[in-house]
């Protein structure tokens, strides 16, 4: 009875938790119910729902209002650069996608709440600029014209579309049985994907994809996308295209750069499977580099010529969590229960956090995304979060992007690339959902197959 009475009241105290977060009203965006967190209160089960739901909310609620699609930042602080609060994000988008797709499972929105948010994000893309059937890093909101990422980055940005279209297949699958309605937004997402032209990014076919092209400036970006980092699921779209589809050649010598891409490099004693490949030439890259691609690309048994993808992801986890642990640069709070090192804002306004360039930022988004990988790590971090001596790091839309114990700073600020990774990373842990609703797309398997995957 005891027991029993104690299980109660953990329920009573979840129940308000999630009841509070999604109904009281802060100007700063802080989340003043992490005090009643410890960890005998609530059990991992109801804090990764806890959290899945504030960080699917950054998508729900803080949905861009006239196109539905995620806005690329949220400053809890109201000081945003340029004005840009109806600025959003094709990538996050995607990843957007996804998170909503987790609140429709998890009984945050319903089904029919989801649908018309599809449905209203889907319509506006369809007018939205786009370049070959390509489309910008950023949009305005409330026009669908682009906003240039940088003066010549004003067109087609492929690897942003890749993350775009990952998640609109995922919508595809979910409702592709569904009722008339629900057929008919797949249908129109098959359109959208049917119209993206892989293959023009080559630039007059050579044997790579091109990250950027621009009605005024052409090709001039010249960024030409090779191995290891973010962009593998633009490889793996482009090759799966029914339409534009490129030759499996671009993949092997533009991505895998003929074979240079496998390495037999260690740090601390893990390998890395593949060379993480940069201008700086890092030995280990930040750790969206695990999941970007992997939001619905499941690598648990994925293998290639070059290397197998769950060793890959797994052991970059494991790095950062052990670099962390470790401690070289005796920065406070680093240990077991404080890792993750990836892109986020940061005490210089926005950097990329890896071993071979930690500045004392812990970015919680590299932690919580890599829940599938690293799973006890993972909840260590969460609740070190949500403990109430830390309750400063919490706020509507869950972890704010970034903090340093060590320099005395915290942001009030969400970015969609690092809140939407969260709850969707979590529920693949979970439950495999997106995972499995990317990999049913027979053009997926087909591009696979051409590509020389196995195993998934």
């Amino acid at each position: 009875m005891k027991h029993f009475f104690k299980y109660l009241v953990t329920c009573f105290l979840a129940v308000v938790f999630l009841f509070v977060s999604c109904t009281k009203e802060n100007k700063t965006g802080e989340n003043e119910l992490s005090e009643f967190l410890s960890e005998s209160e609530m059990s991992n089960d109801s804090l990764l729902t806890l959290i899945q739901q504030q960080t699917f909310n950054y998508f729900w609620e803080g949905g861009e209002p006239s196109s539905g699609l995620a806005c690329e930042r949220i400053h809890m602080d109201n000081i945003y650069p340029d004005n840009d609060q109806t600025v959003v994000t094709t990538g996050g988008t995607g990843f957007g996608l996804m998170a909503l797709l987790v609140g429709i499972e998890r009984n945050f929105i319903t089904r029919k709440e989801g649908f018309q948010r599809f449905d209203k994000i889907v319509s506006f893309l369809e007018i939205a600029d786009r370049f070959h059937g390509a489309w910008p890093h950023w949009l305005y909101g409330e026009t669908g014209k682009t906003k240039p990422f940088s003066e010549k980055d004003n067109g087609g940005d492929l690897v942003e579309t890749a993350f775009l279209v990952q998640g609109l297949l995922a919508v595809r699958q979910y409702f592709a049985n569904g009722n008339t309605e629900e057929k008919q937004l797949s249908a129109k997402i098959d359109q959208l994907w049917q119209e993206v032209e892989w293959n023009w990014y080559t630039q007059n076919g050579k044997n790579i994809l091109f990250w950027h092209w621009s009605p005024d400036y052409g090709w001039e970006m010249n960024f030409g996308v090779k191995g290891y980092n973010e962009c593998l699921i633009m490889y793996i779209l482009a090759a799966s295209s029914p339409t534009y589809s490129i030759n499996p050649e671009v993949y092997h010598e533009g991505w895998a750069r003929g074979g240079d891409i496998k390495t037999t490099r260690t740090f601390n004693g893990l390998n890395l499977v593949l060379d993480h490949y940069d201008s700086n030439d890092s030995p280990v890259g930040p750790l969206f580099w695990a999941h970007y691609s992997y939001l619905g690309l499941d690598s648990r048994n994925l293998e290639d010529l070059y290397g197998n993808y769950w060793e890959l992801n797994k052991n970059h986890a494991l790095i950062n969590y052990q670099y962390c642990v470790e401690n070289p640069k005796g920065f406070k709070d680093y240990g077991e229960n404080c890792w993750g090192l990836t892109s986020s804002y940061s005490i210089n306004f926005y950097d990329a956090h890896r071993p071979d360039n930690d500045t004392g930022v812990i970015s919680p988004t590299a932690a919580l995304s890599s829940y599938p990988y690293v799973s006890e790590e993972s909840i260590k971090m969460m609740r070190y979060l949500y403990a109430p001596a830390n309750k400063d790091l919490i706020g509507k839309y869950g972890p704010y992007d970034a903090f340093s114990r060590e320099h005395n700073w915290s942001v009030q600020r969400y970015l969609a690339i690092d809140q939407g990774p969260i709850p969707v990373m979590i529920e693949n842990g979970r439950t495999g959902l997106l995972w499995n609703l990317f990999m049913s797309c027979p053009e997926i398997e087909e591009g696979l197959e051409k590509l020389g995957f196995t195993n998934w």
